[in-house]
């Protein structure tokens, strides 16, 4: 009986003490007003937004709500709602990471794709780059579910889809705005796809995310959406994977006695490894997050071996050769340098070079 409150910070559920059982129905109808969502409805799932002050900044949410035995539950988002961080500097990227990014920006048009699983930075990353070509010179419209940034001087459009604004919909309409760059939230299904493709080949400039592990596994998903590898090898231009993994807190972080090995061709000798007890600053040892990157540029090489439709191991393999950083080795750098600990990077990483 009660209700069962847990926080997500830094990626990890953490349980609050349960509210009574007179609180629940309640709380859940509050928030279901704030979110604009019918109170009464408790059959179907339901997403909303709102909107509140607090300490004087506002702050914006995203609601969800879904049926489930014994009652309902919701899940409650903070979306990030300040404009001013956004910057291509403040992302993590390693010096030679950014360049590529920025490089990949810089093009007249093409696909530029950010992967990663929910709650991995990917919408913070797009917002960063669409920000560094918010430029009077260049019209930038954006198709997004929800939008969670407002941004100054760019087009952002929201889909309704129970009233047929939906991601295809909005992406034709854009493509008849005179875009120069567009943003689309997500790649949700092949008719999405495929239009972002096209747009990537006609003089636009496309940047969007996609819900894939890997670099790698990113064409695979693309071809299976019935991307042909002549127009994909074409249009793409970058493909952004990126983690968030715990930060050890540089307050109580000390070396930890056990060494890790790995294959000589991931890790050169013996990777030292460390831990963070906990202290007054941090109670856990770990203090915010930082991002993991791996950045495949698309060159001719990779063109064409796209276009042949390669098998993937051999596309994985002419990329390595070509100076791929995988997520993997991106993961035991930081933990060689002591930014986070090995289990933490196993815990989001693995151990999967793939």
């Amino acid at each position: 009986d009660g209700l069962r409150v847990r926080l997500r910070i830094d990626g990890v559920l953490h349980p609050l003490s349960s509210l009574p059982v007179t609180q629940p129905a309640a709380l859940l109808a509050r928030l279901k007003i704030l979110g604009g969502l019918d109170i009464a409805e408790r059959r179907l799932p339901q997403d909303g937004q709102f909107s509140l002050e607090i300490a004087g900044k506002p702050a914006s949410f995203r609601l969800a709500t879904l049926p489930i035995y014994g009652g309902e539950k919701a899940v409650v988002r903070l979306l990030q709602s300040e404009s001013a961080a956004l910057s291509l500097d403040k992302l993590g990227l390693p010096a030679a990471q950014l360049r590529l990014f920025c490089a990949a920006l810089a093009q007249p048009q093409g696909l530029i794709l950010v992967t990663g699983p929910t709650g991995s930075g990917k919408t913070f990353t797009l917002y960063s780059g669409l920000s560094a070509l918010n430029t009077p010179e260049k019209n930038l419209c954006s198709v997004e579910d929800p939008i969670e940034i407002p941004l100054p001087g760019i087009n952002q459009t929201q889909i309704h889809a129970k009233n047929g604004l939906d991601f295809n919909r909005v992406l034709r309409a854009l493509l008849r705005q005179d875009p120069d760059v567009i943003m689309v939230g997500e790649i949700r299904d092949a008719e999405t796809a495929e239009i972002a493709v096209k747009a990537a080949q006609t003089g636009h400039l496309v940047l969007s995310t996609l819900h894939t592990n890997s670099t790698a596994e990113t064409l695979t998903r693309l071809r299976q959406m019935g991307i042909p590898g002549y127009l994909l090898g074409s249009a793409l231009k970058l493909i952004v994977a990126q983690r968030l993994v715990r930060r050890l807190c540089p307050h109580c972080r000390q070396p930890a006695q056990a060494v890790a090995h790995y294959p000589a061709e991931l890790w050169p000798g013996t990777l030292q490894t460390w831990r963070a007890p906990g202290c007054d600053h941090c109670f856990s040892g770990y203090f915010g997050r930082l991002a993991l990157f791996e950045l495949l540029p698309i060159n001719a090489r990779l063109q064409n071996a796209i276009a042949a439709e390669m098998p993937l191991e051999n596309l994985l393999s002419l990329a390595k050769q070509q100076g791929l950083r995988t997520l993997l080795v991106s993961g035991l750098e930081a933990v060689s340098r002591g930014d986070t600990s090995l289990e933490e990077m196993q815990r989001v990483i693995g151990l999967d070079d793939g």
